[in-house]
């Protein structure tokens, strides 16, 4: 599900049985159970898996009227009710899993047990994410409710237009909303998320609007990837010299063709296959007058773009992952019937 219907599913299920919150790093899993504890009014007590020994759960014996027992730590012995959230459950050793279990079932921990009204949740990467995840034993899957998160641009991005996100970050992410999450890579590098994003976006704010060409790149390639790190960095440049894809596609000013201005001419063409995509109807007998009279520029500048980056133009119609066509099949056709006529006629 998307972070948009979370609060909702907790606010039936977490009140009444453990939720354990699956999703890839970054997403917002931590932020959005802490925020869902606040609506409720609770207190939200983190531990994080990683960090703990299973004595720290258990906690150390103690003599009371002769007898010992085992005094629970202090960050959860608490008398009023509250949410306890387990972040990165699933990372922890075996020994702290199994301290979990009756925490987890039963709301107990030794003699203590936790007040009525507090909720217990869980949250954990997952194996395919290259993060730090342990295989979780039958007997624990079994006693929490499963919930898988996947990151949503639209919720992020709803979110971010309340939450001081700055301009640059949103005014990108709303035009390049695929850019917002990627896979985690193999290899120890920055890749984007919605937490990578949130960094940048505080890193510009501390800037300011000054910031230089040279300090942005290093911080974009510090928290993306490295596509959309360059990519970033183009649109901002679009921005300080006023220069975007609609003056292209009027025709006021022609493709960036300048050695240096390289970053500017992926970004254009990446630009214009997203307008492309989202402009040109399935069906040729969809298309308004101005739909064709679009598609007829948009041939034109394909082969303006061509003559500056052969590669570029490429990329503009090409095929998904899977090698299947993401422009309509009708302009493609009359791409391949007009280009070698539109290439004659500028010769």
């Amino acid at each position: 599900m998307t972070p948009a219907l979370l609060p909702d599913v907790l606010l039936h299920v977490a009140v009444v049985r453990p939720v354990f919150v699956w999703g890839a790093p970054g997403i917002g899993k931590s932020s959005l159970v802490r925020q869902f504890a606040e609506s409720l009014g609770l207190p939200c007590v983190t531990l994080v898996g990683t960090q703990l020994a299973a004595e720290d759960l258990i906690g150390v014996p103690e003599l009371r009227d002769g007898r010992s027992r085992f005094a629970p730590p202090e960050s959860i012995a608490g008398d009023e009710p509250y949410c306890l959230f387990l972040d990165e459950l699933n990372a922890s050793s075996p020994e702290v899993q199994k301290a979990f279990y009756s925490l987890i079932l039963d709301r107990r921990i030794g003699a203590y047990e936790l007040p009525a009204g507090s909720i217990v949740i869980g949250a954990g990467n997952r194996a395919t994410d290259n993060a730090l995840a342990r295989p979780m034993a039958s007997a624990l899957v079994n006693r929490l409710i499963h919930i898988h998160l996947r990151a949503s641009a639209s919720d992020w991005i709803g979110w971010a237009a309340s939450a001081g996100i700055h301009a640059w970050v949103l005014d990108y992410l709303t035009q390049r909303p695929d850019h917002l999450w990627n896979e985690p890579p193999k290899t120890e590098e920055p890749f984007s998320t919605p937490r990578a994003w949130h960094m940048l976006s505080d890193a510009l704010h501390s800037y300011g609007e000054e910031i230089s060409a040279d300090t942005l790149r290093l911080l974009a390639a510090g928290t993306l990837t490295q596509q959309h790190a360059a990519a970033f960095g183009a649109y901002v440049k679009t921005l300080r010299n006023r220069y975007g894809l609609d003056a292209i596609v009027r025709g006021d000013v022609s493709w960036p063709r300048a050695a240096t201005d390289r970053d500017l001419l992926y970004f254009f063409a990446e630009a214009f296959r997203v307008r492309l995509i989202k402009d040109l109807p399935a069906g040729r007998e969809h298309a308004s007058k101005a739909v064709r009279e679009f598609a007829l520029r948009a041939k034109a500048l394909l082969v303006e773009l061509a003559e500056i980056s052969l590669e570029c133009a490429q990329l503009v119609v090409a095929a998904d992952d899977e090698g299947k066509p993401v422009l309509p099949a009708w302009f493609l056709v009359e791409v391949a019937r007009d280009l070698p006529r539109l290439v004659a006629a500028r010769a």
